[in-house]
């Protein structure tokens, strides 16, 4: 590795640094809540090994255990991580150089935190798919990986060894609110977390967390209306 892309790469480890204690939290809950719902250690191990997202994995897990049709599980994943388009379009002028296989091992190993790092530290870059924003990224998303599999495999190991009282859920939350909030600045983005918070609320009856779907769906709907009506008050 020449010194150049080692130095990008250590830039991106030490600004993702942070948001890898609340990642490691969300790996946690997230191995032990796989365990706790019903699936074996290695049918979990697989599923975060193949998978790679905290909010599919806990979203699809009480709809598979409640036996629901194959089609709402995929659609109740797909739903959920849909903010990973947004993410890809962003990222693509990064990255469009570079060959399909590649581009998708990137998309596959990019996390909320990795894009929310590199993004406003390059995204008025007059160039863009330079050699160093790509070893930043790196720096980024492998250590995220690394992070999530061990904590999230640690997680799995514990299992039904960790009692309910330690509330290792509601200190996920806890976690993840401290990683989010930070980046909660503009007008957009501030309204589609409140619709989101609003629609959760209300729609806690739902059967299967459904409720966790309908507030997905509404915080994008809502972000996305925010932000086209922001632009186009903006224009002359």
């Amino acid at each position: 590795m020449r010194a150049e892309q080692r130095e990008a790469f250590v830039r991106g480890l030490k600004a993702v640094a942070p948001g890898l204690v609340a990642l490691s939290v969300w790996g946690l809950v997230t191995g032990v809540a796989m365990v706790n719902g019903g699936l074996t250690q290695s049918a979990a191990v697989t599923m975060s090994l193949l998978v790679y997202a905290g909010s599919a994995q806990l979203t699809a897990l009480p709809l598979i255990m409640a036996g629901a049709p194959l089609w709402l599980i995929f659609v109740a994943g797909f739903v959920v991580n849909l903010r990973f388009v947004i993410f890809g379009a962003a990222l693509h002028p990064f990255f469009r150089a570079l060959s399909w296989p590649k581009r998708l091992l990137l998309g596959f190993l990019t996390v909320d935190v990795a894009f929310v790092v590199f993004m406003p530290r390059y995204a008025d870059a007059q160039v863009k798919g330079t050699r160093e924003q790509r070893w930043y990224y790196l720096g980024t998303i492998v250590p995220s990986w690394i992070v999530w599999q061990v904590t999230s495999v640690t997680g799995i190991a514990l299992g039904a060894r960790v009692p309910p009282s330690w509330s290792l859920g509601f200190a996920a939350t806890l976690a993840l609110t401290a990683m989010v909030l930070p980046h909660v600045r503009a007008r957009p983005m501030l309204l589609s977390v409140m619709a989101a918070a609003v629609v959760a609320w209300i729609a806690q009856p739902l059967p299967l967390r459904l409720g966790l779907l309908a507030a997905v769906v509404a915080g994008i709907g809502v972000g996305m209306w925010a932000e086209q009506a922001s632009d186009s008050r903006g224009r002359p």
